[in-house]
């Protein structure tokens, strides 16, 4: 075995946290230390999460018309995409979209919507309306992803039945503003940090393929280590024709896996999802995530862009003889 891999090993299992110097010398591996770093990365994950996959869906609740500027994003007023745009949905179609995903094996659901936050009184009093007729009608963690709220909206929405909020930063620091340019980095920060106050769990990761260094990636992950997360959703960037990134082509599968296997180490306790653009950029290896560390994914469709069907996915852990998490 590799012996920085088996240094790196040993501290893992000692709780002893990896710097950004030590991780940043395993995105040179190549050949077969390259596969002992995904044997390492799925050792963890075992240690951590047994044979379970967790699998989480989502609603797009409201789409379109968002202000911010995110040079990735389909729903942006600054994109020139051709996306579907309407207002927040009704209670009703959320609890649909919820027991529906209750029934493809979800154990984690999220209301999503577009926009900075929600600030219209009208909204949020639906959304809590909607919570609580999940947690009277669905078995299911309760998830939303608002975007930037403060501390008296985060309790209200709590109280109403919400469990885990969703708050991705997107990227690192020191590239946000080459991505963003709308609202501040400390803002993302604050949402987070404030969420965990309030007593909620908070799911919190990025989007890789924007242009980021490995450095930045490593970055990141330190920042999501330093806050506490409870869960870190990774995405791929699947360029959509009208966005600034439309013509991004910055990711090969095994990069993909490269990067959820680092995040395995740095953050070798949380749950670690592999969600937007798996299909595109993993294209024949979807398979491999959870061997390079991964212990769940988003099932379903996207916020814009359609996902592999339930089924597909179900069928998938079967054959890899994993299990799909049970709600408890």
């Amino acid at each position: 075995m590799n012996s920085l891999l088996k240094e790196i090993e040993e501290k893992v299992l000692n709780e002893i946290p990896l710097g950004s110097q030590e991780v940043s010398s395993l995105t040179s591996l190549d050949g077969s230390d390259l596969f002992e770093l995904f044997a390492l990365a799925n050792r963890l994950r075992e240690r951590y999460h047994g044979n379970e996959i967790r699998l989480c869906s989502i609603i797009n609740a409201k789409s379109g018309l968002c202000p911010e500027d995110c040079a990735f994003c389909a729903q942006s007023l600054h994109s020139r995409t051709d996306i579907d745009t309407y207002p927040l949905v009704e209670a009703r179609e959320i609890m649909t979209a919820a027991q529906e995903a209750q029934g493809n094996g979800a154990v984690e659901f999220s209301i999503v919507t577009s926009g900075y936050g929600i600030k219209d009184e009208k909204e949020m009093s639906n959304i809590c309306r909607a919570l609580r007729e999940l947690k009277e009608g669905a078995s299911l963690e309760r998830c939303a992803s608002l975007g930037v709220l403060d501390r008296a909206a985060l309790r209200r929405l709590k109280e109403a039945g919400l469990q885990r909020f969703h708050h991705n930063l997107e990227t690192a620091r020191s590239f946000f503003s080459k991505i963003c340019t709308t609202h501040e980095y400390e803002e993302d920060i604050e949402t987070v940090r404030v969420a965990k106050k309030v007593g909620l769990k908070v799911c919190c990761g990025g989007i890789f393929g924007l242009g980021e260094s490995w450095e930045q990636r490593i970055e990141l992950a330190l920042t999501l280590r330093e806050l506490g997360v409870d869960s870190v959703p990774l995405n791929f960037l699947n360029p959509i024709k009208g966005t600034k990134l439309e013509s991004a082509n910055n990711l090969t599968p095994r990069e993909c896996l490269e990067i959820i296997a680092l995040y395995r180490l740095l953050l070798p306790e949380k749950d670690v999802l592999v969600c937007g653009g798996r299909e595109v950029n993993l294209r024949d290896l979807q398979s491999l995530m959870f061997f390079a560390g991964a212990n769940g994914t988003m099932t379903g469709n996207y916020l814009t862009t359609p996902g592999r069907s339930p089924r597909e996915d179900r069928q998938l852990i079967e054959d890899l003889g994993l299990r799909i998490k049970k709600i408890i």
